[in-house]
């Protein structure tokens, strides 16, 4: 009986032992499961950055080479002609005609007066010290004074609710849209007046750019290298963009959604 009893308890000790090895190495797989998913998940948050980073760096090297493209144009169309017309002006003066030569210079003055106004023009828009040192919105309206100083177009920039500051990469994507709309607005719209209004929510960035222009075939325009582009930069900040076109002019509407890598305004102190 003794020896029943004695053998009864080394089973129960045994069977207790294994039941706590299984449970230990059932706890051990739970762990190192959880550890490998959780590896898995950063690996995959860390991929998805790298990505995101390779995709944000070929956009800024295409704005980049757009940018010397309009740099070159501006140039060449804009300065280059007054510069050559006021070397011109100097070059024909006749000098024993006095009064012909203070009107050839004060042309030529004027000339090269606008010539510089127009290369701080470019410097301003094309660099992004402007940019990160006054916010988008700052930014934007001064693209648009710009414009409005040429006496061809009236526009105008709205803001509503509580403006944000976004990091910087995200401030001058946005930007460089906006210059891409008002350069397609320039170049073929054929209108006078154009609005943006950025529409700042808790959750998202709302920007809306409407012209009065002669509008555009959104089917036949698809495959345009300006929409291309606008769309692909509003991809790469997980935004959306919706436009719509009729002979009464253009919408182009971009949301931008506000994350935890934005910058509250009344907490930063950067600008």
């Amino acid at each position: 009986m003794l020896n029943q009893s004695h053998q009864s308890l080394i089973i129960f000790i045994i069977v207790v032992v294994i039941l706590l090895v299984l449970f230990g190495v059932f706890i051990v797989t739970i762990i190192y499961r959880y550890q490998k998913r959780q590896i898995a998940y950063f690996t995959e948050i860390e991929e998805l950055k790298v990505t995101h980073h390779n995709t944000l760096l070929q956009s800024q090297l295409e704005v980049q080479e757009q940018t010397f493209q309009h740099i070159a144009r501006e140039i060449h169309d804009n300065i280059g002609q007054k510069l050559t017309l006021a070397k011109l002006y100097l070059n024909t003066v006749a000098y024993t005609d006095m009064d012909n030569v203070k009107l050839s210079v004060n042309d030529s003055l004027t000339l090269i007066t606008e010539s510089i106004s127009s290369l701080s023009d470019v410097s301003k828009s094309m660099g992004t010290d402007i940019i990160l040192n006054n916010g988008l919105v700052k930014a934007i309206e001064i693209e648009l004074k710009k414009l409005n100083r040429t006496g061809l177009y009236n526009c105008t920039c709205n803001v509503t609710g509580r403006e944000v500051f976004f990091n910087g990469n995200t401030e001058i994507v946005i930007f460089r849209i906006v210059q891409e709309c008002i350069n397609n607005f320039i170049k073929h719209a054929a209108g006078k007046t154009i609005n943006i209004g950025l529409d700042y929510s808790n959750e998202e960035l709302s920007l809306m750019i409407t012209d009065n222009g002669q509008g555009f075939d959104t089917n036949k325009q698809a495959t345009g290298a300006g929409l291309i582009n606008i769309k692909k930069r509003a991809a790469i900040l997980n935004g959306s963009c919706r436009i719509h076109s009729s002979i009464k002019g253009t919408n182009i509407t971009i949301n931008i959604p506000i994350n935890e890598n934005t910058i509250q305004a009344n907490n930063y102190t950067g600008r």
